[in-house]
């Protein structure tokens, strides 16, 4: 998590932007994000990984092609040189227009529907994109040495990699552009139109569909607590009620070795003990 000095000094510094206020959004895996009051406008700021520069670029790019197939998505601010992103020594910055609209509530049944919905059409709408910045489908490194950070871990997160390589081999999946972080604080509601769609587009890779769905099954509390989700998913998503039934299972388990991963990464004690209680509970 950078300073609010590096925050402030590298929007003003590379988007000619002077923050009136500062509001952290909820935690997502893979970048930290905030919305920005500047002058009369509303922003989203994340950042990523330093690694990541390219794939958040390509997710930038992406939601060109979302607005242009009328889903409401965060159009991106370029920097003074021209640039999608900013570079520091805590992660890339992306900054986006901010989408009218509340975000989602992830324990509403309706609020559920329309998360589901919209990760569905953004999923149909991305078929067919391609961009140099989109990584191959590889969620993480099972030979990292921060997996020693606990004995078990090494050991589940091999298991559950392999669990979703065999899945990959012996059943064909529906693949396309992935999210990867589809929480429902990502999706918004204007009351006012009626209209949904998302503050922006993490294009983290090319991959089976069924895992980004694995991911907003995690964030709405576990199938149990994801009917709807599921339901309004499947209306609108590409992917068929039986595939999404044998793979999800599976791609859950590995969402949560990811989840793991990611904590060992960053030295977070909590996130590791309740990655390794829902991976010790997951079938299989």
């Amino acid at each position: 998590m950078p300073d609010a000095e590096l925050l402030r000094s590298t929007l003003r510094d590379e988007w000619h932007l002077v923050p009136s206020e500062i509001t952290a959004l909820d935690d997502v895996l893979l970048s930290r994000g905030w919305e920005v009051t500047a002058g009369s406008r509303t922003y989203v700021v994340r950042l990523c990984d330093p690694g990541a520069r390219l794939p958040v670029e390509a997710g930038l790019v992406a939601t060109e092609r979302l607005r242009a197939r009328d889903i409401a998505a965060g159009e991106p601010v370029r920097t003074l040189s021209g640039s999608l992103t900013a570079q520091t020594e805590a992660g890339a910055f992306a900054v986006l227009h901010r989408v009218p609209g509340r975000r989602l509530d992830g324990g509403d049944p309706v609020d559920q529907q329309w998360w589901g919905d919209r990760l569905g059409a953004v999923h149909r709408a991305l078929q067919g994109f391609h961009h140099p910045g989109l990584r191959s489908w590889q969620p993480l490194d099972a030979g990292a040495a921060h997996l020693d950070a606990e004995p078990w871990l090494r050991a589940a997160v091999t298991e559950a990699a392999a669990a979703a390589t065999r899945l990959t081999i012996t059943d064909r999946l529906t693949y396309g552009v992935l999210h990867g972080d589809p929480a429902p604080g990502v999706f918004v509601l204007d009351p006012g139109t009626g209209r949904a769609g998302l503050l922006d587009c993490g294009a983290s890779g090319v991959g089976p569909l069924v895992y980004d769905v694995a991911a907003a099954v995690i964030y709405a509390g576990g199938v149990p607590r994801a009917a709807e989700l599921l339901d309004g998913y499947l209306a609108a998503g590409p992917v068929e009620a039986g595939e999404l039934e044998a793979a999800l299972p599976v791609l859950l388990r590995l969402r949560w070795a990811v989840k793991a991963e990611r904590a060992a990464r960053r030295g977070c004690s909590q996130g590791l003990r309740r990655a390794r209680e829902a991976l010790e509970s997951a079938p299989g």
